[in-house]
């Protein structure tokens, strides 16, 4: 009996730590997506990439495709501030905040 609650034990601590790599993994993924799409809107602004291209529209439409769902509830939220987008600075202070939570406590389940 001890031998199995110890060894239960175990499984949940590395079950855990798996997640919270996993999530963090993801975090990251999601943060530079967002860089991404950031440049891309900048270089979109300044003229240097034409939105008329083929291949600039689909990755620029598939960028705005997975990042509106998480744009558009902070967009409710944060004032209107004219030709200023401050979501994606939002989500991504919210990530960097996410990714310490996560680094600080992982440690807990080792």
């Amino acid at each position: 009996y001890l031998y199995c609650n110890t060894f239960f034990k175990k499984f949940i601590r590395l079950f855990m730590v798996s997640i919270l790599q996993i999530l963090y993994l993801l975090l990251n993924i999601l943060k530079y997506i967002i860089i991404a799409q950031i440049v891309l809107s900048w270089l979109i602004s300044f003229n240097i990439l034409n939105i008329h291209q083929p291949f600039v529209m689909q990755i620029w439409n598939g960028l705005n495709q997975f990042l509106e769902p998480i744009y558009r509830p902070l967009r409710r939220w944060l004032p209107y501030s004219g030709s200023i987008d401050f979501a994606p600075l939002a989500v991504f202070v919210a990530i960097l905040a996410a990714q310490i939570v996560i680094r600080n406590n992982i440690s807990n389940f080792y």
